[in-house]
């Protein structure tokens, strides 16, 4: 990317809705949402025009948008799209919080643009947006080795050793979320990727 700001209008964490899956793998976007609005003394809402639960932080004196979809993961464009569309926020204004395969527990990378990567949450949010080009909090949660055990894999709590490992990246990702407000996107990726 020539330019290395972000204008940030919203956070987006991916997971499923459910007590049954709040303490899954594939909640990890929830859990760094969650904690940018705690941080931000925010609470969730139910807010059933954006299929979701809503809540908005300011940061450098913006307000940003924070999202859970209850549509379940492969659905998760279906509330995206209506939170994007409703207050008139770009793709690329947007910061999409999931879980990450491909990275070990413990790994955490913040991306702009690529593919799905085969995850059903992303591959939803680019087919209702129809571009790929949103920020991405690609948080590792390790791979089972199989990609058969995937779904299996994903929707299993961590062992408590990589537990951990996925709640301290999440907190080093949630000290980087004023720096994102600020614009200073070269900054946060500095921060991030420099531990």
């Amino acid at each position: 990317m020539a330019s290395r700001t972000i204008d940030l209008k919203a956070i987006v964490g991916l997971g499923n809705p459910g007590a049954q899956y709040s303490e899954t793998r594939h909640n990890a976007g929830f859990w760094f949402v969650e904690g940018v609005a705690r941080d931000c003394s925010a609470s969730f809402s139910v807010q059933t025009k954006f299929k979701g639960e809503v809540t908005d932080c300011h940061l450098s004196g913006d307000k940003v948008w924070c999202l859970k979809p209850n549509t379940f993961m492969n659905l998760s464009g279906q509330s995206v799209r209506a939170l994007t569309q409703f207050y008139k926020i770009q793709p690329q204004q947007m910061l999409v919080a999931h879980d990450e395969i491909d990275l070990p527990p413990g790994t955490i990378k913040l991306k702009f643009g690529g593919g799905h990567g085969g995850h059903n949450g992303l591959r939803d949010i680019i087919s209702h947006l129809g571009t790929k080009d949103f920020y991405r909090l690609r948080i590792g949660v390790g791979h089972p080795g199989n990609k058969e055990q995937v779904p299996d894999y994903v929707l299993r709590r961590a062992p408590k050793t990589e537990q951990e490992a996925i709640e301290d990246c999440i907190w080093r990702a949630q000290r980087i979320v004023p720096l994102l407000g600020e614009g200073d996107l070269e900054k946060a990726m500095h921060e991030l990727h420099s531990r």
